[in-house]
C-alpha cells in the first residue's frame, strides 16, 4: 500500500510543478511507436527493481 502510495506522490510531482512541461512530455509520448513505448517501459521497470534492490 506504501509503494502504491509513493507512484501517485511521485507521478503527481511534474504535473503540480510544472503542469506545461507535463503536457509537452505527454504530447512527446503519445507520439512514440509500439516499440519504443515498450522499451520505455521496460526501462522503466528495470529501474525500479534496482532502486527496490538499492534500498532494501
Amino acid at each position: 500500500m506504501a509503494a502504491s502510495a509513493l507512484v501517485l506522490v511521485l507521478e503527481g510531482m511534474l504535473p503540480f510543478l510544472s503542469p506545461a512541461r507535463y503536457r509537452t512530455v505527454m504530447v512527446q509520448v503519445l507520439a512514440l511507436g509500439d516499440v519504443a513505448l515498450r522499451r520505455l517501459g521496460l526501462l522503466s521497470m528495470i529501474a525500479g527493481v534496482l532502486v527496490l534492490y538499492s534500498v532494501r
